[in-house]
């Protein structure tokens, strides 16, 4: 692969100096799934987005310092790869948007549904804490009566 102007990477992408360039048709890659791929490489390369003609974009791939043919073809192959991904991650979100939508709108009504402290608070204050039907307050040794063993003082034994 020669370092000139206009030189072909093995991807069929335009290699630069210090970049390479290619298009990208917007009904195989949506738009949005161009911007989520070119955001992941924003730590690598200064990523250009451009419009040449309707239903084109052409992304161009500046090495933030030297870089080598090869390189380039890598971060070009890796950012196609990515292309894939966001396309993908795209397409799932769209198809369960309405799960999405369901499950937003289930947990906001619950949450709307919900009662407040001071409601809360209210139910508290108007049960009677004092009835205790089950005698769980009433000592062992009242509901039952003492053991027989125990009223006896116990004796050392010697």
């Amino acid at each position: 692969m020669a370092e000139q102007q206009g030189a072909q990477s093995r991807l069929d992408f335009s290699l630069g100096p210090d970049h390479i360039s290619f298009e990208v048709d917007e009904s195989v890659y949506p738009l949005e799934a161009i911007y989520g791929a070119s955001y992941v490489f924003l730590d690598r390369c200064f990523v250009y987005l451009s419009r040449p003609r309707a239903d084109v974009v052409t992304v161009r791939l500046t090495a933030r310092g030297s870089a080598t043919p090869a390189e380039l073809d890598g971060l070009a192959g890796e950012f196609a790869n990515e292309l894939l991904s966001q396309s993908l991650r795209l397409r799932l979100s769209q198809s369960t948007s309405r799960i999405r939508e369901y499950y937003t709108a289930a947990a906001l009504r619950a949450a709307t549904s919900a009662p407040s402290v001071d409601d809360l608070l209210a139910e508290l204050e108007s049960e009677e804490l004092l009835e205790d039907p089950l005698e769980i307050m009433v000592p062992w040794e009242e509901k039952h009566g003492a053991a027989e063993d125990e009223t006896e003082p116990k004796k050392d034994p010697e």
